[in-house]
């Protein structure tokens, strides 16, 4: 048998340690490649969002290639350390420190060169699949399924290199000590875990600060807090994993009702080494999980964009005519015509708007600054809430009486403001704001005034302008309606024209094919993630397999029951899977509630739906383990 013959089998006798290494990677290739199929087919037109998502996927690329880079490169580095053993035993053979460094870079060559293969053809095969679904969610054509060279040579050259570099950067990791102390490398009783409690009470402060920082967030301090609370979770997390937990644990210990019942003093005399030693692991897969959970929650959540647009944008087309040129009549025939050809039901109304000159009382402002106020009165404001499908009980305004009409953004930590209309010198003083929005924002600069009707009748504006709203109840319909008249669902005055247009249905359209666009991608960098982030729980739960087995063959031999093996590997291995999930889950909880303060309509079920599905998919994952571990427990012990 030759060196390289034996270099193989040695990976093959090894499979089941490396199968989910090997499987990761695989998958961390297919996504890149799927990418680069993505980037580099011929049929993607330069438009917007074509160019857009070919931005998005390289930098998704990046990303999916610098973590792949560091989940290789701790995967190699715990594999060496848990094969002493049986690096010892060739060592004893005859083997020299430069034959067992050579086996080591074909090992990891072999299984790298095995990834590249298995993440392309998978990706040939799912690659059509995956071009149907990504072109539907960007909402350009159906792309066929194209081979592309270019993408083909990126994958394997990107790949390769990164193979090359890490195994040969871990033949310097290989040391060769003593035999002895390679033997028993994996039979030296553990050290006793120390704690300390300065640490334990530091990670519990850390976290409590950060998560009290998230969830008091608001729209002016989100952007402050965001780098100090990633911060301290980062750093509250490490010591909780190496510091707080063995702390709880020892705890634990020291009370006797839950220590010293059935096999409690087994699982949680062992967990009290398992949490020490797995604590860089846990971190790991604590953060990995996180920004998974966080990137695909974040824009599942564009979900609210819908329930958004119809708050923000109440009519489906708003007009604005700002002066009495004929052209204005004749663009409203040609909105109604296309509303007609597209077989649309709809109802429209035409409100006056008086603009007049406004001094702001307000302190945080400059007295006396001049701002042109857009004004409509209550009934017209009753109306076009009645339209919308708003709620219209709210209070009838009299006399002076006014409020402002603000964009739902603008309403966060609002305080009375107090305005003076200069003509006729009338100051409306502690305004609240409307309960509803009837003009898209952008129309009137993002402030305008309700004003009583009799209040209305006396104002002498600086000009008047014409506001004709049409209303239907099938927003996605109208997209690209009237595109000679607006681009991209909007128009302002300007050079060339003295009207105002805004069409919500091309709004919606186009900000839902950015959120899907993004979306798919941090769908699939998600899921690199996450199986990544089992791969770590799974090879390290195989590299204590042998030392499991003789803890587990000594306990038997005082009358441990298989019932009672079942009940304690249950126990210990849900602990090892569920622990960084359940943390991971905290820290996206308390993420979305920050990233809630971006949102005027509730998340909450996109956030539930989000992390509902990554816990079944953990549960899956680890009952489908444990069956596996078990059996090969048991094999080990008889």
């Amino acid at each position: 048998m030759s060196f390289r013959q034996f270099v193989f089998r040695n990976v093959i006798r090894n499979k089941r340690t490396y199968s989910a290494y090997f499987l990761s990677s695989s998958f961390s290739v297919l996504i890149f490649f799927v990418y680069a199929l993505f980037i580099f087919h011929p049929d993607i037109k330069k438009g917007v969002t074509a160019a857009t998502a070919v931005q998005l996927m390289t930098a998704a690329e990046v990303i999916m290639y610098v973590f792949s880079f560091l989940f290789v490169f701790y995967s190699v580095s715990t594999f060496l350390k848990t094969r002493k053993r049986e690096f010892g035993i060739l060592i004893m053979h005859g083997m020299t420190r430069g034959q067992l460094v050579r086996m080591v870079f074909l090992e990891n060559m072999i299984i790298g060169i095995g990834a590249i293969i298995l993440g392309i053809m998978m990706g040939i095969i799912t690659g059509k699949l995956f071009l149907m679904i990504g072109s539907n969610m960007l909402g350009i054509k159906s792309l066929p399924f194209y081979l592309s060279p270019k993408a083909l040579c990126l994958t394997i050259i990107a790949f390769f290199v990164l193979f090359f570099c890490i195994s040969l950067f871990t033949t310097i990791l290989v040391q060769v000590n003593k035999l002895i102390d390679l033997f028993q490398s994996g039979e030296k009783p553990k050290k006793a875990p120390k704690v300390s409690i300065i640490l334990s009470l530091l990670s519990a402060i850390l976290l409590f600060v950060s998560y009290y920082l998230a969830a008091t967030t608001t729209l002016k301090t989100i952007l402050f807090r965001i780098l100090p609370v990633i911060g301290m979770t980062i750093i509250g997390t490490y010591f909780f994993y190496t510091q707080l937990s063995v702390f709880i644990i020892k705890l634990l210990q020291k009370n006797r009702l839950i220590f010293w019942k059935k096999t409690n003093i087994v699982t949680i005399s062992s967990l009290a080494y398992r949490l020490k030693d797995n604590a860089n692991m846990f971190f790991m897969v604590t953060i990995v999980s996180t920004v998974a959970f966080c990137a695909i929650g974040t824009l599942a959540s564009s979900n609210a964009v819908n329930r958004e647009i119809k708050t923000d944008y109440p009519a489906t087309v708003s007009y604005i005519a700002q002066d009495h040129n004929p052209i204005h009549e004749q663009h409203l025939r040609e909105i109604k015509e296309e509303f007609n050809k597209r077989n649309l039901s709809y109802k429209s109304t035409n409100v006056a708007i008086k603009v007049v000159k406004v001094h702001d009382n307000s302190q945080e402002k400059p007295k006396l600054q001049i701002d042109q106020f857009p004004v409509i009165s209550f009934s017209s404001y009753k109306k076009m809430s009645k339209l919308a499908g708003f709620d219209v009980d709210e209070k009838a305004l009299v006399g002076n009486e006014a409020r402002l009409m603000l964009a739902s953004h603008l309403k966060i930590d609002l305080k009375p403001q107090s305005y003076t209309i200069q003509q006729g010198n009338i100051t409306l003083d502690h305004l609240q704001s409307t309960k509803n929005i009837v003009f898209p924002y952008e129309m009137i600069l993002s402030e305008g005034l309700v004003v009583s009707d009799e209040l209305f009748r006396k104002l002498k504006p600086v000009k008047t302008e014409m506001y004709t709203g049409f209303y239907t109840k099938s927003l996605p319909e109208t997209a690209g309606m009237a595109s000679n008249l607006v681009e991209k669902g909007m128009a302002f005055p300007n050079e060339k024209n003295t009207y105002s247009m805004i069409v919500s249905g091309t709004l919606y359209a186009n900000q839902m094919s950015m959120y899907k666009m993004m979306l798919f991608v941090a769908l699939l960098v998600g899921l690199v993630f996450f199986v990544a982030a089992g791969s770590f729980l799974y090879f390290r739960l195989y590299s204590d397999l042998e030392y499991d087995t003789r803890q587990y063959l000594t306990i038997k031999k005082i009358g441990l029951t298989d019932r009672e093996l079942n009940s304690i590997v249950t126990r210990q291995m849900a602990l090892l899977f569920f622990v960084p999930i359940v943390v991971a889950f905290v820290h996206s909880i308390f993420a979305f509630i920050a990233l809630q303060t971006f949102y005027t309509v509730s998340i909450v079920r996109e956030t539930v739906i989000v992390l509902a599905c990554f816990f079944i998919a953990q549960l899956l994952y680890f009952f489908i383990i444990r069956s596996r571990y078990l059996r090969n427990l048991k094999k080990s012990l008889i």
